[in-house]
């Protein structure tokens, strides 16, 4: 029998011996793996060209990656949305495992972690355990305990205020 490795809902991956200790959400309702690519394109050869990451990211080499081998496929978003992605296989670390996997090539610039794992990387090499994490993510407690406490004392001061207020609602969108 296969000895499946245990993790938790986030984990760090290792992409090559350059590029380590990258976060990723562990995602048991994703299907695929995601990969945050940017210039992603096809050179006039039909070789597939990207660069890991985007200039944002703090893993972000610049280095550019040039593959043949690569595949495309229609990907349904969890919101419905349908979009074509470029998909390479990579070998990664994760933990003790070093597995080989395709991802997907998209924009992860606007997620918390910049790798997404999903069940067909993760079946039969790892069980997951949603109470353990690699990452030390404080919940926003406080702060949801402040603003259900603003809201029960006056709830529609509280609607006119993060609601209907266009600067305070761009202002406190990463807690609404």
């Amino acid at each position: 029998m296969k000895r499946l490795d245990t993790i938790g809902r986030d984990a760090f991956v290792d992409i090559t011996k350059e590029i380590k200790n990258i976060p990723a959400k562990i995602d048991t309702g994703a299907d695929g793996s995601a990969i945050w690519a940017s210039d992603v394109h096809l050179d006039k050869s039909g070789r597939l060209v990207f660069k890991l990451f985007g200039k944002g990211s703090p893993y972000y080499t610049g280095k550019t990656i040039r593959r043949t081998k690569f595949s495309v496929a229609s990907v349904k978003s969890a919101s419905g949305d349908i979009t074509i992605k470029f998909k390479v296989p990579f070998k990664i670390k994760i933990g003790s495992k070093t597995i080989k996997t395709n991802f997907g090539l998209c924009d992860r610039s606007t997620h918390n972690y910049p790798i997404l794992i999903g069940r067909r990387t993760l079946a039969n090499n790892f069980i997951v355990d949603v109470s353990q994490n690699a990452l030390y993510v404080k919940p926003p407690v406080q702060k949801s305990l402040t603003l259900n406490q603003e809201l029960r004392q006056n709830p529609d001061e509280f609607y006119q205020k993060y609601f209907l207020n266009e600067d305070l609602k761009n202002e406190n969108r990463n807690f609404i």
